[in-house]
């Protein structure tokens, strides 16, 4: 252990917690009733400050709790450090090692948990794969990214998934804030914070029009970029358009581009064929979860040269001279060079994780084995105490207007 970096950890995580008034709102209303009494949480998640925020919560909330990443290089290590002072059990650590990160995730499900909050389903897909001694201890699991609710459903549609699944990301308090409004503002954060270059008149291209790709979009357009934007969805390419993007197919938009940053959750966005035709000094980023839409294997072997220029980023020369920029080694930028999503953001997001466990583990052996929606109550519950927490007052029906809105 490392005092210096624990108490850089304590006062970012301290710092989090003083901007995370829903959480805390919940904490002290229902922390008395210790509703994750006996249960035992495994968290794969990107640990930095504002998830430890959620990890003591839980603890509060009578939980045992083990935390370790989601990637190998969103684990922020002072943070790490100073959990593990506060009560959590942690195996994690910032690594370029996918070996070593593996390998603590195998330790966090040695602790024996019997329920999973999941970020991107490394454990799920563990449990399924390699653990499956381990499936009949688990109650039931959270994730909260579009990637990892692919890969459970996939597992759900083969007739394996043995456990049922909350499918967080779905809820509207979390994609409709936390994919477009988080996802947009921490990757330019990240972006312009290890570029320190302008954004303002360059040709930006995003890659995917999912919510996480119209924040994106939107950020970018707010600080002055042109923005254009790539699609597979002829209805989001049209959303694209009536929100006043240019959209292109990739390999036209690549020979322009001078920012691109993917966000699809799909492998192989950029291929051989853009490379070839990309500018000199283009600035490559993925805000995806995993490091498969940009190939940065292909990269290394197309690359004449390679050299790290400033933190973050690397410039792969290529054989005609061309250089082109790669930040944190096309992993989901925001978190492996930055601090991802703002702290009011995942306060919200959660919240909404902090109910849905106390809902799984109160109504254990009751769910079937799937992917299930977020109860109403619980996203209607979070987006109320948000309101109460900002000041606002909104309006209610009348019971006269509830009784015409049933009849038509």
């Amino acid at each position: 252990m490392n005092n210096q970096l624990i108490k850089s950890g304590i006062n970012k995580i301290s710092w989090a917690m003083k901007y995370m008034d829903v959480l805390y709102t919940l904490k002290k209303e229902l922390e008395s009733e210790k509703p994750l009494k006996g249960a035992r949480i495994a968290m794969s998640i990107h640990l930095e400050a504002k998830t430890a925020n959620l990890a003591l919560v839980l603890k509060d909330m009578g939980a045992e709790v083990i935390s370790t990443g989601c990637n190998p290089l969103s684990t922020q290590d002072d943070v790490a450090q100073a959990l593990a002072t506060m009560g959590i059990k942690v195996f994690a650590k910032r690594t370029h090692d996918e070996n070593e990160y593996f390998e603590n995730l195998y330790k966090t499900l040695d602790q024996k948990p019997n329920l999973i909050l999941d970020d991107g389903a490394d454990l799920t897909t563990i449990l399924h794969t390699q653990r499956m001694d381990q499936l009949n201890e688990i109650v039931g699991a959270c994730e909260e990214t579009t990637t990892g609710l692919k890969r459970m459903r996939s597992l759900e549609k083969e007739g394996k998934l043995s456990y049922p699944v909350i499918a967080v990301n779905d809820a509207q308090m979390k994609h409709l804030f936390d994919n477009r409004y988080g996802t947009g503002q921490s990757t330019w954060d990240a972006i312009m914070r290890n570029t320190n270059l302008l954004v303002a008149g360059k040709n930006v291209l995003v890659c995917g029009y999912g919510w996480c790709g119209r924040g994106i979009a939107m950020r970018a357009k707010g600080l002055g970029a042109n923005v254009i934007v790539s699609e597979v969805n002829p209805i989001k390419a049209i959303e694209a358009a009536m929100d006043g993007f240019r959209v292109m197919n990739s390999l036209e938009a690549a020979k322009i581009a001078d920012i691109i940053v993917t966000a699809t959750g799909n492998r192989d966005v950029i291929t051989h064929e853009h490379f070839k035709v990309m500018k000199d000094k283009v600035i490559l980023a993925n805000a995806g979860h995993f490091n498969v839409e940009i190939p940065f294997e292909l990269l290394e072997k197309l690359a004449k040269s390679k050299k790290e220029v400033r933190e973050n980023v690397v410039e792969y020369e290529m054989e005609d001279g061309k250089r082109f920029y790669l930040l944190a080694e096309g992993r989901l930028v925001n978190l492996a060079a930055g601090d991802g999503h703002p702290v009011e953001i995942m306060d919200m997001s959660f919240s909404i994780q902090l109910l849905s466990l106390i809902y799984l583990w109160q109504n254990r052996g009751k769910l079937e084995n799937k992917v299930i929606k977020v109860p109403e109550e619980i996203d209607m519950k979070v987006a109320r105490t948000k309101l109460e927490t900002l000041g606002i007052k909104i309006d209610e029906l009348t019971e006269a207007q509830k009784r015409y809105l049933d009849s038509i």
